[in-house]
């Protein structure tokens, strides 16, 4: 799978002209990704799926990513119609990353089920199950589970394209899910999994895809970079939740460690704040040092 390289960007409502020039500069850049942060009960958020679509409509190249959904509080059902439309609007420009809801005390309190364990896990498996029957144009979608029910409808729209169903997850359980079904793992920021975990949870995957007869280089891995471009070299090695703060060099030499030994093929990068120049210098420095590294392999 070839390496792509993207940025995440947060949905802030006080500031939404700016995250439109972060998505703008991503695709001048020549990334190939934007995540759109969901959290819908962070009071200073907007709606990502509302700003994603206003991205997809001002950009022309890059694709765009909820990252990630939080399933929750956006039934599978709809999830899917949704996934269609911008994909079809977009001309095959849309992915889905997908969650259980990283904090549930947010979740409850706007409405939203109390889920924890088996009841989270099997959300999840039956939401990519509702999600991928929708997307089959033509056929009936029945899916009778234990969190979701889905009957008596007929799938479609269609994707523009076969759109990935990428999970944020870190339980062990979770990580075979995706092994077992999902089409990509969403690495959560190290603050949530040190660095030094992430190759054994890849491996985990890797593990659950072959027990499933699945190729584990057929599911993508996209890991969470947040951290400085600097003009200088500051010798940042991160160990456990430490960002990365380094110059070009540094930042590529860690992405081509990740990709050699953690089995990585995507790499979003965290700006601090809205700055496009870090976007830039991130897409103008880092990644093609980053893509030269790589090809070496």
């Amino acid at each position: 799978m070839q390496a792509r390289f993207g940025i995440s960007i947060p949905p802030v409502a006080s500031a939404l002209p700016d995250v439109i020039d972060m998505a703008l500069a991503a695709d001048a850049e020549g990334l190939d990704l934007v995540g759109i942060q969901d959290h819908p009960y962070n009071a200073q958020f907007g709606d990502a799926f509302a700003v994603i679509g206003a991205c997809l409509a001002a950009t022309g190249r890059v694709s765009l990513y909820p990252g990630v959904a939080n399933l929750p509080l956006r039934t599978p059902a709809m999830l899917a119609k949704q996934a269609a439309t911008f994909d079809i609007l977009s001309g095959g420009r849309f992915e889905l990353g997908l969650g259980a809801g990283a904090f549930e005390s947010g979740v409850v309190a706007m409405g939203g089920p109390a889920r924890k364990g088996r009841a989270a896990l099997m959300a999840i498996a039956e939401g990519i199950a509702i999600i991928r029957a929708e997307w089959r144009p033509g056929q009936p979608v029945s899916v009778v589970g234990t969190e979701y029910t889905v009957q008596g409808i007929e799938g479609g729209p269609a994707p523009r394209h076969p759109i990935g169903i990428w999970l944020g997850a870190m339980g062990p359980h979770a990580l075979d899910l995706i092994g077992a079904t999902a089409d990509g793992w969403v690495a959560p920021l190290p603050n949530w999994m040190p660095w030094e975990q992430w190759s054994a949870a890849n491996a985990r995957i890797d593990a659950a895809a072959r027990a499933h007869d699945r190729d584990p280089r057929s599911i993508a891995r996209l890991a969470a970079l947040p951290g400085v471009v600097s003009d200088r070299a500051l010798h940042p090695n991160p160990q456990g939740t430490d960002p990365i703060h380094g110059s070009p060099e540094e930042w590529a030499g860690i992405i081509a460690n990740l990709a050699h030994t953690g089995g990585f093929d995507t790499f979003i990068y965290w700006p601090p704040g809205f700055d496009v120049d870090q976007v830039q210098r991130f897409a103008r420095q880092v990644v093609p040092i980053a893509r030269k590294l790589l090809a070496e392999f």
